[in-house]
């Protein structure tokens, strides 16, 4: 594959790679054959949404932690994740834009993390 920069198109590449991976990977695979059922749709939301994360486009319209939340993830998952998000980055971009695609998925994956498994415990 080779490195490209930072487009909208090449994030479309990415998501599409990546995706590719990780419904073959033994811990991911499982639960992304669960849930997402039309794989189409599913890339094109999901390019979106990278595409606003890392060129600040506004087409997607989803809520990330409502939609993780439902699903039974592991704070392990997240780091699958992004060790195979960071290897399909390394090889669609080049490498200073690898390394703004993985930086920012850190971000997001440790925001998620945050949200679906480190919540304070309530009062009396």
């Amino acid at each position: 594959m080779s490195q490209a920069s930072l487009t909208e198109q090449t994030i479309g590449l990415q998501v599409e790679h990546f995706y590719e991976k990780a419904r073959e990977d033994a811990l991911l695979g499982p639960v992304f054959s669960s849930a997402i059922q039309d794989w189409p749709p599913h890339i094109v939301e999901i390019t979106d949404f990278w595409c606003g994360a890392l060129l600040g486009v506004r087409r997607y319209k989803g809520n990330p932690l409502a939609a993780h939340a439902k699903h039974p993830l592991t704070p392990a998952m997240f780091d699958r994740w992004l060790a195979l998000w960071g290897a399909t980055a390394d090889d669609v971009f080049e490498p200073g834009d690898a390394a703004i695609v993985k930086d920012r998925a850190g971000l997001i994956g440790e925001s998620l993390k945050s949200g679906l498994f480190f919540r304070p415990a309530k009062g009396p």
